[in-house]
């Protein structure tokens, strides 16, 4: 980012697709597409529906109003985010571009006919041990918990030299802080915690999870889309949902497995995971149905297929 052939790209490709925000200096030229994936379906609020002083600030909404002029297209997962896309980036009206329900592209990795090849192929290169259980922990970033220095805290929450004990003899745990946190994984390199933050790609570490422990991020949506099992771990829930962030739906009500606040609860649920979420059997197939039903491994055809279509009618 940032060299000379970083703003050259920019300039002079006929296709940019981003999925967060743009540079607040970039603007559509005239025959060039702007595609905005965006990174995840919203359980959390976005965009203008934000109400804290975190995001809602002036300057940021006035970057948000005039980015949205400058996509052509903004792509929406599944249709139950369809209207808070709409909503979230005022995407309609006086903003001319497609909204497209079509599903996430980078989920098709995940149901693509060489996943289990694919999936091998990540274990071999992360050099994970044969016959363990691998547990991926990818939660969220908290707004209040700043550094000084920029970036924010790793507020990791879970007794590692427990979980070694319990865990250790047949699981692997792989961290993966969310981009915005600045300190490193305790206690990684030690054959039980691996640090994964630097790895290029989530997907890859999707297919290669047998479980997910996550909190509020919307990587649960994504990883939804394997049928394998979820556990959350929201210590801080009635703080995040009613003065942090806010939700879109009853989470509580609808998470397709069980909500632990304790590094305890955590630890015991890894132990006998299949024992605990078999109860949460039905909402898991109610989760997919809502939020996975545009995933079958198709959508980045459908996402080139209208962009090849709008080719030569942008306009700047």
């Amino acid at each position: 980012m940032h060299s000379p052939e970083y703003y050259e790209a920019m300039a002079r490709s006929r296709y940019i697709v981003g999925n967060t925000h743009f540079p607040r200096w970039l603007e559509r030229r005239e025959g060039q597409q702007i595609v905005q994936t965006w990174h995840g379906t919203p359980l959390k609020r976005i965009g203008f529906d934000f109400d804290n002083d975190h995001f809602a600030s002036t300057q940021y909404l006035l970057d948000l109003d005039r980015e949205r002029h400058q996509w052509t297209m903004l792509l929406s997962p599944n249709r139950f985010s369809t209207p808070i896309m709409r909503s979230a980036f005022r995407f309609g009206g006086d903003v001319d571009g497609e909204l497209l329900e079509a599903g996430y592209p980078r989920n098709d990795v995940l149901l693509a006919p060489d996943r289990a090849e694919r999936a091998a192929r990540v274990r071999r290169a992360l050099g994970l041990p044969d016959g363990k259980k691998v547990i991926l922990y990818a939660p969220t970033w908290r707004e209040d918990k700043q550094r000084h220095r920029g970036g924010f805290l790793l507020d990791l929450r879970v007794d590692l030299e427990k979980a070694r004990h319990e865990l250790g003899d047949d699981h692997v745990l792989l961290v993966r802080p969310h981009a915005h946190i600045v300190e490193p994984v305790p206690g990684a390199g030690d054959g039980f915690v691996w640090d994964v933050a630097s790895y290029p790609d989530i997907m890859d570490l999707l297919l290669v999870a047998d479980v997910l422990v996550t909190d509020y991020s919307s990587v649960m949506f994504d990883f939804a889309v394997t049928g394998r099992p979820m556990l959350f771990f929201t210590y801080d829930l009635e703080h995040y949902r009613d003065r942090l962030r806010g939700f879109y739906f009853d989470f509580e009500k609808r998470a397709p497995g069980p909500l632990v606040t304790t590094s305890d609860e955590l630890i015991a649920a890894l132990r006998d995971v299949d024992a605990v979420s078999e109860p949460y059997g039905q909402a898991y197939e109610e989760f997919r149905a809502a939020f996975c039903d545009l995933d079958d491994g198709q959508a980045a055809r459908r996402v080139v297929d209208r962009m090849l279509a709008h080719r030569g009618t942008t306009t700047a």
